[in-house]
Order: structure tokens, then C-alpha cells, then sequence
């Protein structure tokens, strides 16, 4: 077995812990008999001292010292500097000693209550030669005992379990689009998915005897007068401790200049980070330290308050410095979402501090953190609202875009917008606190008010700032589609260039509930309209001519009130023309591209549904008027058959059908 580090509690020395006889009162000849026994216990000391001790608080008279000191104070410092020799001697210097002996340290703990109480009250008189003695030797065996007591401390502090945060990589498995548009751009996911939140075990990483056993220091510490000492080595400690585990989460300090650099891509993983080490903080980490706090310091609340405050204070303001630094970088589309994630984050602490947080400190944290807030609610404006600026100084050229097919800033626009629009919530805040901040107060009640709730009387929904701006930007790039479509010389591709685009626009508004919401039933009764003029002008403007081609009037001559027979050099260049204006708008419009399928089918069906019946009724009634044979073949070169399955390759995109049709 182990050797007991501390021989007083032997068996053989068990007069450590025995039980003097009946007390006798302080200054009796037989307390002063006793306390010239050098080998008196430990008890025996403590019940002397205790008795000295009450008669120096019931004294009348402070001006005037005891007239003699007992033995068993001078007894009680040897025990005590003997007990401190006994656990420094134990074991190693980086090991805590404390909490080995349950017993020995509850001797202790008894043993350094009466050191400190008589420190106290021998300084409450004056001093005398036996008193001064008394007073510097106790006081010098408490300093010592207080070193002591603090190197456990920080022992103790130190001798956490390994805590286990299990780190899931931050590494974006999406590809964020860079909001730089191209011909080539297709639709991609640019919001970025939930991060994985990290979890902890045992945090903050003691076992409950360990916080016994600081408890017991701490209290003591305190008692003695040394709380200053304690709560300093307890907030260094603690604040190490914390930092520690925050960097197990992959976060670490980055300097204001540091961030400025940073290359976006860069950036935005740390903001991840970011966002994941406050979460962790205001979910976990600062209500399971604040009990830690209160539990070690149960005693004295108001150290607790001040001791988690302070750290509270110390990290919180770290990951403020954070966020200011990321709206201090250079603003760009690309940054709204994370700008929002961060905003949404200290939207979320703010409650919590008031939770775990109390005082002034604590008011001034959560005003700091406001402030921060509406910073990043500033910065997400400016970049939404610079939006418009992109839609007005868009310039790709004069050249259209090949085909009539969806405009890369369509698509850049309508992505943008809906990925915002999951921030709708969020979004709506920070543009109202953008009007807030910007309107004389006498108007602010006035626009709360009219922005209170989302759907009026009616049923539309209520405008607010930011459905404002939404609307703004969808008008700005309505006329931009407009003028661009006039870079078509080919009014029918003017047209099917506006379907193209306004179908996109309004497929992605209707998946999306959040920009459907915004926007409202009405205006997308609007677009739908708008599409069914874009689809009637496009067949005015195609196949009204084609259509004349196959028109019966002017192919019989007339004598008198009767007519004669058809016009067979008529009725030749009817089929002449017809065949020619054909194959051109197949040759054309094969090559143009309707990408999306239910559009490109409503055009297909109601091409059809005009050309197939006018071309089989004029074929019908004029093919016999045409000689069997070489002439027939010449002028009839498509059957009803032929017309359909060509209109079905029209808005293919592909220049090449109607080569493989005649291959």
C-alpha cells in the first residue's frame, strides 16, 4: 500500500484528531496548564485557540491588548507549517496534493480558519511586544498557507479531463457562385447549406470532486482575505482554459489586418468558424462555465457574477472584433449571406447574455453586441441595395445573347434573389433598421405601424422597405431585358428572347414561397399576362405571313357572278412561298433555344394547332389542281405529317436538324 503522506494521521499518532475534555474557560489556570503541553492535538489546539478567540471578540475594550497570548496559538502555526511541509513533501511539485487525504484536508481547512480569524482580530488591537510577535507569526504561516493554497488552486484548475470536441471540416463541399456572370452560367446552389454544429463532451471538463475540492479553496482563500489572489489565478486560468477549447473548434485569433487581406474564399471558412465557436458559446459553453462559477464560488455570489462576467466580457468582444473586422472588408455580392449568417448569429447571443449575465458589465456587453449587429445590418443593405447599381450598369456589349435564350443576368439576378429571400426575416429587420436609423423619430412610429404584419386587408401582401427595394430591382431589370431584347433585328426573337427570360423569372418566383410571398398573386397574374402578349406577338410576327400563303382568296378567277377554274400559276407560287418561308423559319428557329420545357411545348402545340389544319385544308382543296407527277413533287414538299414533325424540332438549339432530315 501507499505510504500516508501525512503522519499526523496515523494510527499511532491519532492524538492528531482526539478529543480534548471538557472546555475550560479562556484564561482558566487550567487552560494555561494545557496550553504549555507541546504535545497537545490537533482538536485540543483548535478548541483552545477557539476559546482565545471568543474572549478577543467579546471584549469591551479594544484599546487595551490581551494581556498574554496562549501557547496554543504559537502550537497551531507549528501544526499548520508541518501540514503544509507534509503536502508539499508527498509528491511532485506539478502535482496537486490537495484532495488526496479527505481527512488530513478538513484538518487543514479547520486548522487555517482559526490562523485567519485570529490574523484578523489580533489586528483590531494595539499592538503589544507578546501581541506583535503573535500577529506577524500568525500572519506569516497564513501567507505561507495561502501560497500554498493557490499553487493547489492552479493545480486543480489545470487538471481538467480531456475534453473531446469532435471537429467536422468547414470545408465548403458547394461551390459558391462568384456573382460574376457569363454566357455559360448555369443555375447553381450559391446559398450556403446549414453548418455542422460541433459538439463537446464534459465541458468544462472537471469531475465533481475536483470542483469540491476548489470549492474548498476558493472559500477559504476568500475568508482569509486573499480573494484578489484567488479570483485572479481562477480568471487566468479559466480564460486560458476557454481559449483552449475554442481553438479545438478550428478558431483562433485573426488580427483586424489580417482579415483586410484575406482572399474571400479565405475568409468565408473562418466566418464559418466564426459562426460556429458563438453558437457553441451562447448554447453551451457559457451556462455550463457560469455553473462551474457558481458552484466553485456558491458562497460568494457576487465574486461569481464578476468572475464569469469578465470572461463573458473577454470573449465576447474577441468575436466582436471578428465580425467589425469582416464590415470593414471591401463590400461584394458575394458576402450578403455570410453577412447575414453573422447578423442571425449575435441576433441570437444577445438573449443569451441577458441569461447568464448580470450588472452594468453585462448591459454594456449586450450593447456592444447590439451595435455590431447593426453594423452588420448596415453592411447587408449596402450590398443588397448595390444590386440595383450592377442591374443599371450592366453593359455586356451590344451583342445579344446568342440563340434568345436566358440572359446570364437573369439568371444572376433571380439566384440572388432567392437565395436572399431565405434571409427574408432577417432581410425585413435590418431594412427597417436601416429606416430607423435614417428617418427623424417623429416618422419611425408612423412607418412601424404600416409595416406592422405581412398582408393587408385585401390580401396582398404589405409593403415594407425591403419589399420595396425587391420591387425596385425587379422593375430595373424588367427594363433591362426590355432593352436588351431590342438588340434582336428579328422582332419574332425579340419576343421569344422576353418569354425565355420572363418564364425564368417567373418559374423561379413561383419556387420559391419566400420572394412568392414578397411579390404577391397580383403581380404574378401580371407577369403571366405579359408572357401571353410576348407568345401572341411572337406568332403575329412569325407565321401570320405563312399563314396569308395558305389563304384561298385570289387563286379563282371570276367571269361575271361565276367562277371559273384555279389559278394554276397562283396556286404554284402559294406553295412556291409557303415552302421557301417554311424551311427559313425552320432553318432559324430550330437554332433558337427555349430552355424551359413547358414553354417550349405551349409554342410547339399552338404552332401546330394553327399551321397543321390551315395547311392540310389548302392542301386538301388545291393538290388536285396540280398535274400528278414531277409537278406535284415540285410545289407539295411537305404532307401535313412533315409540317408537325418539323415544328417539333423547332427552339432546339440545334443548327443541324434540318441537315439531318435531308441526309
Amino acid at each position: 500500500m501507499e505510504k500516508n503522506p501525512h503522519p499526523e494521521n496515523d494510527e499511532d499518532n491519532d492524538n492528531v484528531y482526539s478529543k480534548s475534555g471538557d472546555e475550560q474557560p479562556a484564561g482558566s489556570e487550567d487552560n494555561e496548564s494545557t496550553t504549555s503541553d507541546p504535545d497537545l492535538s490537533l482538536t485540543q489546539i483548535l478548541n483552545e485557540v477557539d476559546r482565545f478567540l471568543e474572549a478577543l471578540i467579546n471584549a469591551e475594550d479594544k484599546s487595551h491588548p490581551p494581556s498574554e497570548v496562549p501557547k496554543s496559538v504559537e502550537l497551531l502555526s507549528e501544526k499548520v507549517e508541518c501540514m503544509i511541509n507534509n503536502y508539499v513533501n508527498a509528491s511532485k511539485a506539478s502535482e496537486a496534493k490537495f484532495g488526496r487525504d479527505p481527512e488530513y484536508d478538513k484538518s487543514l481547512m479547520e486548522a487555517l480558519n482559526r490562523i485567519s480569524k485570529l490574523s484578523i482580530e489580533l489586528g483590531e488591537f494595539p499592538l503589544s511586544s507578546a501581541l506583535s510577535s503573535s500577529l506577524n507569526r500568525t500572519s506569516i504561516v497564513l501567507q505561507q498557507a495561502m501560497s500554498f493554497l493557490e499553487e493547489e488552486f492552479r493545480h486543480l484548475l489545470e487538471e481538467t479531463k480531456s475534453i473531446v470536441v469532435e471537429q467536422k471540416s468547414h470545408q465548403k463541399t458547394w461551390k459558391q457562385a462568384s456573382f460574376n456572370y457569363s454566357h455559360q452560367e448555369s443555375d447553381r446552389c450559391i446559398h450556403p447549406p446549414e453548418l455542422e454544429s460541433n459538439k463537446e463532451d464534459e465541458f468544462p471538463g472537471f469531475s465533481q470532486e475536483t470542483i469540491y475540492h476548489m470549492k474548498k479553496i476558493a472559500t477559504a482563500m476568500v475568508l482569509a482575505g486573499y480573494e484578489n489572489e484567488c479570483c485572479m489565478v481562477y480568471s487566468i486560468l479559466r480564460q486560458t482554459a476557454f481559449k483552449a477549447t475554442l481553438n479545438k473548434l478550428g478558431y483562433e485569433y485573426i488580427s483586424i489586418d489580417e482579415i483586410q487581406r484575406m482572399q474571400w474564399e479565405s475568409l468565408e471558412g473562418e466566418i464559418g468558424l466564426w459562426i460556429n465557436v458563438v453558437k457553441q458559446c451562447y448554447t453551451n459553453f457559457f451556462s455550463k462555465e457560469k455553473n462551474l462559477c457558481d458552484t466553485i464560488f456558491s458562497d460568494y455570489p457576487l465574486i461569481s457574477q464578476s468572475l464569469f462576467t469578465n470572461l463573458a466580457h473577454t470573449v465576447v468582444l474577441q468575436l466582436l472584433n471578428f465580425a467589425e473586422a469582416v464590415v470593414l472588408t471591401k463590400r461584394s455580392a458575394e458576402k450578403l449571406f455570410k453577412i447575414l449568417d453573422m447578423y442571425e448569429t449575435l441576433r441570437d447571443l444577445i438573449p443569451a447574455i441577458d441569461e447568464v449575465c448580470q450588472g452594468d458589465r453585462a448591459q454594456g456587453l449586450k450593447s456592444e453586441a447590439s451595435e455590431t449587429m447593426i453594423w452588420l445590418g448596415e453592411a447587408a443593405v449596402s450590398i443588397f441595395c448595390d444590386l440595383e447599381n450592377s442591374i443599371k450598369s450592366d453593359n455586356h456589349g451590344r451583342t445579344p445573347v446568342p440563340s434568345g435564350a436566358v440572359h446570364p443576368l437573369t439568371r444572376y439576378v433571380m439566384n440572388y434573389l432567392k437565395y436572399a429571400c431565405e434571409y427574408k426575416d432577417t432581410l425585413k429587420q435590418v431594412f427597417q433598421q436601416h429606416l430607423m436609423i435614417d428617418k427623424p423619430k417623429n416618422e419611425q412610429q408612423i412607418d412601424v405601424d404600416d409595416h406592422d404584419g405581412d398582408v393587408s386587408d385585401d390580401g396582398s401582401p404589405k409593403t415594407t422597405p425591403f419589399s420595396e427595394q425587391l420591387m425596385t430591382i425587379m422593375e430595373l431589370l424588367d427594363a433591362n431585358l426590355d432593352m436588351k431584347s431590342k438588340l434582336y433585328r428579328d422582332p419574332a426573337l425579340q419576343n421569344v428572347f422576353l418569354m425565355n427570360n420572363g418564364r425564368y423569372i417567373l418559374q423561379k418566383i413561383k419556387g420559391s414561397a419566400e420572394i412568392h410571398e414578397l411579390m404577391g398573386d397580383r403581380w404574378r397574374r401580371r407577369r403571366s399576362s405579359e408572357l401571353r402578349h410576348y407568345h401572341k406577338s411572337y406568332q403575329r410576327e412569325t407565321w401570320s405571313k405563312v399563314l396569308q400563303c395558305l389563304s384561298h382568296e385570289g387563286l379563282q378567277t371570276t367571269s361575271g357572278s361565276s367562277y371559273s377554274k384555279v389559278s394554276k400559276p397562283v396556286l404554284k407560287e402559294r406553295f412556291k412561298n409557303f415552302n421557301a418561308m417554311f424551311d427559313e423559319i425552320h432553318k432559324t428557329q430550330s437554332t433558337w433555344v427555349v430552355s424551359d420545357e413547358q414553354l417550349q411545348s405551349e409554342l410547339r402545340v399552338s404552332i401546330s394547332a394553327v399551321m397543321i389544319p390551315a395547311y392540310r385544308s389548302f392542301l386538301g382543296r388545291f393538290k388536285q389542281f396540280l398535274d400528278p407527277g414531277r409537278q406535284t413533287e415540285k410545289y407539295i414538299k411537305y404532307q401535313p405529317e412533315d409540317i408537325e414533325t418539323l415544328i417539333e424540332e423547332l427552339f432546339d438549339g440545334n443548327p443541324t436538324s434540318m441537315s439531318r432530315r435531308r441526309t
